[in-house]
């Protein structure tokens, strides 16, 4: 049976036909990339212009005065060697924490079942149903004086490593994937003698590479792409992030230096993205095994 379109098969045989068709989307395509890249290339181009031009009206589209120096110095007036390494060691420390907490957490929901795991998980979805907004308060609090332990995680890698592990998303994520595991593969292992925690090292683990893969570029840009919490929690300069050491740092900073330092900030996501885009696609489709 035949999939009916807007258009017949024998109409786009035609010569008018495939006009129009290629007409619509070179369009549809090229609109696309105006409203998507068009942001992009304004900003990577005001970062080669002089103060002057980047603040002109009408904004010219091609640089007039090219001064690639605004990158160099950007890099060295706001530092952004120090605050690359800062940004860095909080979202590889986070990547960490969610791999180790977020899997067990998630393997345990899919395999281990425990008591009251569907009301557990179902709670922990509903999670994502509230604003990031109406968490920062509580959060917060916590923070500043931590239940039980009454430490004060201000200006430390754990006021940013701690809630990134609370990712009900990323759980479940994984906890999709966990299912489509066959049970039997398991049992197979169980029969040879392994314990849950030897499963999940020997079997489990590498056949999630994927799913894996997306969740660690999930932390990583979430990490990366945060400011309102990185700028309550890490008041002191030298240990602040990228995105918030550039808003700290911006008074006094010519438009053009601040935009070629925001340039440079984008990259790093950017080009994972551009890396990582079908490894992303196939993690969050990937289906387990066959057979």
């Amino acid at each position: 049976m035949s999939t009916r379109t807007l258009i017949s098969p024998a109409q786009l045989a035609r010569p008018r036909g495939k006009v129009l068709y290629w007409v619509t989307f070179g369009g549809v395509v090229a609109l696309f990339t105006v409203v998507f890249l068009g942001p992009m290339y304004w900003m990577i181009s005001s970062g080669f212009k002089d103060t002057q031009e980047v603040v002109r009206t009408p904004p010219t589209l091609v640089p007039e005065s090219f001064e690639p120096d605004n990158y160099s110095q950007a890099w060295n007036v706001m530092d952004l060697a120090g605050l690359l390494g800062n940004t860095l060691f909080y979202a590889f420390g986070a990547l960490a924490f969610q791999l180790v907490l977020d899997v067990a957490a998630a393997y345990s929901l899919s395999k281990l079942r425990p008591v009251f795991g569907k009301a557990i998980l179902g709670m922990m979805l509903a999670t994502l149903m509230i604003p990031a907004t109406v968490l920062v308060v509580p959060q917060y609090l916590t923070v500043l004086d931590v239940p039980l332990f009454e430490r004060n995680l201000l200006n430390t890698p754990w006021a940013i490593w701690l809630p990134s592990v609370t990712n009900a998303f990323n759980i479940f994520l994984l906890k999709r994937f966990f299912d489509s595991i066959p049970r039997e593969l398991l049992d197979a292992a169980s029969m040879d003698g392994a314990s849950p925690m030897r499963t999940l090292w020997s079997i489990v683990l590498p056949i999630s590479r994927p799913i894996l893969g997306v969740v660690s570029i999930f932390a990583i840009v979430g990490v990366w792409k945060d400011f309102l919490w990185p700028m309550l929690t890490l008041p002191d300069p030298a240990k602040q992030t990228l995105n918030v050491g550039i808003y700290s740092l911006s008074n006094g900073v010519p438009v053009n230096v601040l935009i070629a330092a925001l340039t440079m900030a984008s990259l790093p996501t950017l080009i994972i993205f551009l890396i990582f885009q079908r490894n992303i696609m196939g993690g969050l489709t990937a289906g387990g095994l066959k057979g």
